[in-house]
């Protein structure tokens, strides 16, 4: 489910595996929240090395 692109931008293994669980989640509040997920944390990991 997760693609090279987001491994990219969100570099750790908790943050991908909370990726997973939040894009397995219905609903328009589900996908607002998994877009909010992913701006952040792709902000906290900017600066770590790719994995």
């Amino acid at each position: 489910m997760t693609s090279p692109l987001l491994h990219r931008w969100i570099k750790t293994e908790c943050g991908r595996a909370k990726y997973t669980e939040l894009a397995a989640r219905p609903g328009a509040l589900a996908k607002l929240r998994l877009g909010w997920f992913v701006l952040v944390a792709a902000l906290r990991d900017w600066r770590l090395p790719t994995a």
